[in-house]
């Protein structure tokens, strides 16, 4: 699916809608206040869209106006959605106290961290979350479509497949790193979590090829050092996948499954070094302090979620396992260069 907005003058809103099956015709959700009011089909044609191969007849293009959505000229605020994947595809909402930039919050966690993003959102016209789960066409749009200048966008993208698309003069990117062994330790006892969803014959879909990995966990007691020792002898390829050095996976490829070497950690840390702020989860007063400075919003800072005990206790374990170390050799290196330049000018 692909989508974009043309202009909200008031009293009319145009966009398309490309939907993912090329004979059908899209249709855009209208909702006010969190209710549907409309389902409106798409009644323009542009060949342009024929042309590109993208559908069969062109039969893309909405308009909305009073005659679809009664009073909307004086809306103040309007939602509009996909209605076959229910992506927001624009809000519009009073310009009143809002950031009138692009920020792109790279995720670097398998657990994102939620009270940054919530504490953002109430300053953005449109936000997008969890860009990760989303299919290159729909991220494309939704990077793309600039025709909102207040967003928020947050995930765990493969930076430099998408690095064009938050660039300093479109976009205020900002990173926030974890040390290694607590986000191992938190991948680790995630995939142990996700067994029950695996060994469910009408649930595993939902893990993709972490299905696997979520079953090999289960077998192994994170507690006991032998344990360990054992789950990182036999790991299967997408549990190491999972694990090995993610970060730098994140930032030195282009594609899911482009194999990990030295020269990606030096890709790595070229890219970072472009991210406009980068801050570490030791450091999360500093990294917050900043982005909020940068973006003129004067609300309080948000306090982070407390890392569970369990998963610190673990992550002290991992530090004593050898095979460990070689599993994260880049990313602690990255890491550690973050958290000695954050460590001259701001305290934990």
């Amino acid at each position: 699916m692909r989508f974009f907005i043309d202009y909200d003058n008031g009293d009319r809103i145009r966009g398309w809608i490309v939907p993912d099956n090329p004979l059908a015709i899209s249709r855009v959700a209208v909702a006010v206040d969190g209710r549907r009011l409309a389902e409106v089909e798409a009644a323009h044609t542009d060949i342009v869209f024929k042309q590109n191969g993208w559908h069969s007849t062109g039969q893309c293009t909405f308009e909305l106006t009073d005659a679809e959505v009664p009073g909307i000229a004086v809306l103040p605020r309007i939602e509009l959605y996909d209605a076959d994947t229910n992506v927001l595809i624009y809000r519009r909402a009073p310009q009143a106290g809002l950031v009138p930039e692009r920020v792109m919050l790279i995720n670097t966690s398998i657990q994102p961290d939620s009270v940054l993003q919530a504490a953002l959102f109430p300053y953005f016209q449109q936000a997008h979350f969890g860009l990760e789960r989303l299919s290159d066409e729909i991220l494309t749009s939704i990077f793309g479509c600039r025709y909102v200048a207040s967003a928020l966008l947050a995930g765990a993208v493969t930076v430099p497949r998408y690095e064009g698309h938050f660039t300093p003069d479109v976009a205020v990117a900002a990173i926030l790193l974890h040390d290694p062994y607590v986000e191992m330790a938190t991948r680790m006892l995630w995939l142990k979590a996700q067994a029950p969803v695996a060994n469910d014959p009408a649930r595993a879909w939902r893990l993709g090829r972490f299905a696997e990995a979520a079953q090999f966990s289960a077998e192994y007691d994170y507690t006991d050092a032998r344990s360990l020792k054992r789950f990182f002898r036999m790991l299967p390829e997408p549990a190491y996948y999972l694990l090995y050095n993610p970060l730098t996976r994140q930032l030195g490829t282009r594609l899911p499954d482009d194999p990990l070497n030295p020269g990606n950690s030096i890709v790595a840390i070229e890219i970072l070094a472009r991210v406009a702020i980068v801050g570490h989860r030791d450091y999360f007063d500093a990294f917050a302090s900043t982005l909020f400075d940068r973006l003129g919003i004067e609300g309080p800072i948000p306090t982070p979620a407390p890392i569970p005990a369990e998963t610190l206790a673990l992550a002290e374990r991992l530090r004593a396992v050898r095979a460990v170390d070689s599993m994260l050799v880049f990313d602690i290196a990255m890491a550690d260069a973050v958290t000695a330049s954050l460590a001259k000018g701001w305290a934990r």
